[in-house]
């Protein structure tokens, strides 16, 4: 107790002295800035903290925290959704809003231990498309990484009595990939990269949860690209099941995370780097952030 109590005085100590800092701000930006701390109020280092623009739903920052446990960014105006995770403790969700040249005062989240979140209901849950994202890092060859997003999908989960026993289904629209440039989205919908005439579809089957602990699981299916299937695993972090939003629906939430090798869906990017042809790189970084709604005990019927 009194090893508690000391770590806790040095963390007050140590956030009243942050207090006074504040973050130098682009002109017309915005910021956000947390101090995240355990149980037992010491720094939290390395949370993974992901700050998503709730217009967009592109990620506009992301990192972890620092030796001490804080995390800055700087945003431009607008509203956000934070999230804070570490592994064997309770996620922290938050909406925060930006505001041009307003300093960020720097807020103390805690994390709480992980705890046995009640799961999901049996029966079908179903993708609610305006809050859920479905985004994907990749590094461009040379030069920085490309953020981009799939526009148009839709995908439900059928939750088994027995949890790792349930099924995932997503079905994504090649065609609404949107990295922010036109002539980059042309060529990955091309038949140089995701030839989306002939393969309109990227389809995933979640066929088996692998429960790791606290509200960690992963994610075992395959995947369906450019006519070529291959098994995947996602790292999934479940969020919690809440009663909201419009007419109080039951909802659910995750967020999964797998990283892909093209080439393992035949997309050579050697062979067009030997032409010449400027592309992304071998590995991607895909992420769904997930609300799914409560339907019906009876089975979802997969996407045509």
């Amino acid at each position: 107790m009194a090893l508690a109590l000391l770590r806790r005085r040095r963390t007050k100590s140590a956030s009243a002295a942050a207090a006074g800092l504040s973050l130098p701000l682009p002109p017309g930006a915005g910021a956000v800035a947390r101090e995240v701390v355990d149980p037992m109020g010491s720094p939290m280092a390395a949370a993974d903290v992901t700050v998503t623009a709730l217009d967009t739903h592109r990620v506009a920052a992301r990192g972890t925290t620092d030796p001490y446990g804080y995390f800055c960014a700087a945003l431009p105006p607008g509203r956000y959704s934070v999230l804070i995770a570490a592994e064997g403790l309770q996620p922290h969700r938050e909406t925060v809003e930006a505001m041009a040249g307003a300093a960020a005062p720097v807020e103390r989240i805690w994390l709480q231990p992980a705890q046995n979140l009640q799961l999901p209901v049996p029966g079908a849950w179903l993708f609610d498309p305006p809050h859920t994202a479905i985004r994907f890092i990749a590094k461009h060859v040379g030069m920085a990484n490309v953020h981009g997003r799939f526009e148009r999908f839709n995908g439900g989960i059928q939750i088994d009595q027995d949890m790792t026993r349930s099924r995932v289904h997503v079905r994504i629209d090649a065609s609404s990939i949107n990295t922010g440039n036109n002539t980059r989205d042309n060529h990955l919908r091309s038949a140089d990269f995701l030839d989306v005439e002939r393969f309109p579809y990227i389809d995933f089957a979640g066929t088996r949860f692998a429960y790791r602990g606290g509200s960690k699981w992963t994610l075992q299916g395959s995947l369906t690209m450019h006519g070529v299937s291959r098994s995947v695993s996602l790292d999934t972090t479940y969020l919690g099941t809440v009663n909201g939003g419009y007419g109080e629906e039951l909802r659910c939430a995750a967020l999964a995370k797998a990283e892909l090798h093209r080439e393992d869906f035949t997309l050579n990017w050697r062979s067009m780097l030997a032409r010449g042809i400027a592309v992304v790189g071998p590995t991607v970084q895909l992420e769904l952030d997930v609300q799914a709604m409560y339907r019906t005990r009876d089975t979802p019927t997969p996407p045509e």
